[in-house]
């Protein structure tokens, strides 16, 4: 049973998808851009239906493992612009991946990324009780590295897929624990 959970920030509402949203987001996922840094699976037009299949047997579960959410301007008549999530369920106790997609038109809005994924950490650390948050990316996609050495996230390079190797890049994943996301914050109290 879906239940309304919700996280807001300043300017956006992080919530389960919604039937309206259902063609901006295959849309989105439509566009060329978005293949940038996926596998040809990604290239399915059938693709974006399934992960929100997906999404919505993950919001079913009991208990709750893994939690992908749209993203939602507040301002705006078409306010889809991107989903994120913290996923549990392959993940061994205490930790979670952190993913964040943002439909290629708002591809460069630093702040927006910023903001959403600054909610998720303290989501997760917050409200889950994780000790420590991940997320992976191709080498290539500078935008999560800025955004991850935001954070104080600390990187680690690893061996890709074929898919990466062919283009001649890497994987990258970076990791924040409870303890590093704390330090920033207590620091500037003092």
């Amino acid at each position: 049973m879906l239940t309304n959970m919700q996280i807001s920030t300043k300017r956006f509402l992080l919530r389960y998808f919604e039937d309206a949203e259902v063609s901006a987001f295959v849309a989105y996922h439509a566009d060329p851009r978005s293949h940038e840094f996926y596998g040809i699976e990604h290239r399915d037009p059938e693709h974006a239906r399934k992960l929100l299949k997906l999404f919505k047997d993950w919001a079913e579960e009991v208990p709750r493992l893994n939690y992908q959410l749209a993203i939602i301007r507040r301002d705006v008549t078409q306010p889809l612009i991107g989903c994120c999530g913290l996923r549990t369920g392959e993940s061994e106790p205490g930790r979670a991946e952190l993913g964040i997609e943002l439909a290629p038109d708002f591809w460069g809005r630093y702040r927006y990324a910023l903001e959403i994924i600054q909610a998720l950490v303290e989501f997760g650390f917050n409200k889950l009780g994780l000790r420590e948050i991940y997320g992976g990316t191709v080498s290539e996609n500078r935008r999560i590295a800025r955004l991850a050495e935001s954070l104080g996230a600390t990187a680690e390079v690893k061996p890709g897929p074929a898919w990466m190797v062919e283009r001649g890049w890497y994987q990258v994943e970076w990791r924040i624990s409870r303890a590093q996301w704390r330090a920033p914050q207590l620091s500037a109290g003092r």
